[in-house]
């Protein structure tokens, strides 16, 4: 049996794996008796621990929110994974910082062989490039800012804040109801309570203003949230917007696009107008021709700007190919 310390220890990080335990089944974890599992949660009520119970048929024991934060108790396993999530999470803007802290505090009390353990799948790991990178660089979101919607969230507290697009400041007032993070962006979709429109607006766009709004009573959601953010970011959440008309009915675009590319709609005459966008025109231009149809670019003027330019760019690479065709094996034909 093992020490009333290590037990002790045991049944504290038995109450954190789990919400609700009853006596029996804690006994027999701990391999004790009933009377030992009580006098257990004596001891750690003792050393300050909120351990509360709840009597009768249905009894059972629960760890509370106390006033200092409880030794937390991980397994081998856990361990192993919660370092590399975090390891994961230096690399997501605003949390490099934060996060790498996290990670040397839990490996310096890891024992030697879990660090061990997690350096030779360091070692051993290498991760592929991300195949939606572009050549804009991910904005950095305060996680100040990410807790403060977040806790306005759950309170149902309404938010006010500036909304900078366009180098405008434009003023905003909504009803959050879920942060979204996709594509390497965070977005809080939001409710104008005066308009009862539903918009996602992005985290790293907004500056809040203190004080904040007032409180709401929820309303209706609009069916999945994440689905509207990938439907109205092609609308209005990047930093450049396009409009062009494809020369093919709307069925055929939708069947070569992701829904998170953009908006189709079809013309009478049979053709389709897709709204999309991205964070620069290279990254617009990249999607138009992977969609491999024809179509005339209505807007921005920059894009079509974008456009001559590497159509001047491939026309170079296409002579430059045809002058040292004659040269070598005679492959590359056709």
């Amino acid at each position: 049996m093992a020490t009333t310390s290590a037990r002790v220890l045991e049944l504290l990080g038995l109450l954190q794996s789990r919400v609700e335990w009853t006596a029996p089944e804690l006994a027999t974890r701990l391999g004790v008796t009933e009377r030992t599992v009580r006098n257990d949660m004596s001891r750690l009520r003792d050393l300050g621990y909120p351990v509360e119970s709840m009597r009768g048929r249905t009894g059972h024991y629960r760890l509370g929110a106390g006033a200092k934060l409880p030794p937390l108790l991980l397994d081998d396993e856990e361990a192993v994974a919660v370092a590399v999530g975090l390891r994961t999470l230096t690399g997501v803007a605003g949390f490099e910082e934060s996060g790498g802290r996290a990670l040397t505090k839990l490996e310096h009390v890891l024992p030697d062989r879990l660090r061990r353990r997690i350096a030779s799948l360091r070692d051993a790991t290498a991760a592929g490039p991300v195949n939606t990178d572009s050549n804009v660089e991910d904005p950095e979101v305060d996680a100040g800012v990410l807790s403060e919607i977040a806790d306005a969230i759950r309170d149902r507290r309404g938010l006010r804040a500036f909304l900078r697009h366009d180098d405008v400041d434009e003023r905003v007032e909504f009803e959050p109801y879920r942060l979204v993070a996709w594509q390497r962006r965070w977005f809080v979709v939001g409710r104008d309570p005066r308009t009862d429109t539903w918009t996602p607006y992005r985290v790293d766009w907004l500056t809040l203003r203190i004080p904040g709004g007032a409180a709401f009573r929820p309303a209706p959601l609009p069916g999945d949230l994440t689905e509207l953010v990938v439907r109205e970011v092609a609308r209005t959440g990047w930093s450049v917007h396009a409009r062009l008309v494809i020369d093919a009915p709307a069925d055929e675009v939708l069947a070569r696009i992701n829904p998170a590319v953009g908006v189709v709609e079809p013309l009478p005459d049979g053709r389709s107008v897709l709204v999309t966008g991205g964070d620069s025109l290279e990254i617009v231009a990249v999607w138009i021709g992977m969609l491999g149809l024809d179509f005339t670019v209505e807007s921005p003027a920059a894009l079509v700007d974008h456009l001559r330019v590497l159509e001047r760019r491939y026309a170079g690479a296409v002579a430059g190919s045809g002058s040292g065709s004659g040269s070598g094996s005679g492959s590359g034909s056709g």
